[in-house]
């Protein structure tokens, strides 16, 4: 194995921060286009951002459900309880992006989006440092022979 391949088997650390900047930046993304005014062209604008950054969290945390956690869960089992609550974050933050994306297919004023932005980001950030504090130092270790895509999603 070369060391550039080495390097990415225990890279798993810095995919999941890289992961998380990237959904970062989306929501920033998706803030700024509603920060636009609600002109015809903010409008496209909110809808292609927000629409993307929903369906990019949703395919992140859809991921980790399938491929990463329980990945962590069969080798080191002691992270089973960390794990339950961050399925539970994910199960929560799917049904807020859920309430987003009817607010945002309705038609909702700006300011009932805004809300909606709010309280998405304030629970993603909250998960992601309880999910960075809880998991980045073993992923560091962690040597495990798959494409990140599969276990943070297609980020």
């Amino acid at each position: 194995m070369g060391e550039g391949e080495k390097n990415r088997l225990i890279a798993w650390n810095r995919e999941l921060q890289a992961a998380h900047q990237r959904l970062r930046q989306a929501l920033r993304l998706a803030r700024d286009s509603l920060a636009a005014g609600d002109t015809a062209s903010a409008r496209a604008d909110l809808l292609l951002y927000c629409k993307g950054f929903c369906t990019a969290l949703d395919g992140h945390h859809t991921s980790e459900d399938v491929g990463l956690f329980p990945e962590l869960s069969a080798r080191y089992p002691v992270l089973r309880p960390t794990i339950a609550k961050l399925e539970q974050d994910h199960e929560m933050l799917a049904s807020l992006l859920g309430q987003f994306d009817r607010a945002l297919t309705s038609a909702a004023p700006a300011s009932e989006l805004s809300f909606h932005l709010d309280g998405l980001s304030a629970i993603m950030e909250s998960h992601f440092q309880y999910e960075e504090r809880q998991l980045l130092g073993i992923l560091s270790t962690l040597e495990l022979d798959a494409d990140p895509r599969d276990l943070l999603g297609p980020l």
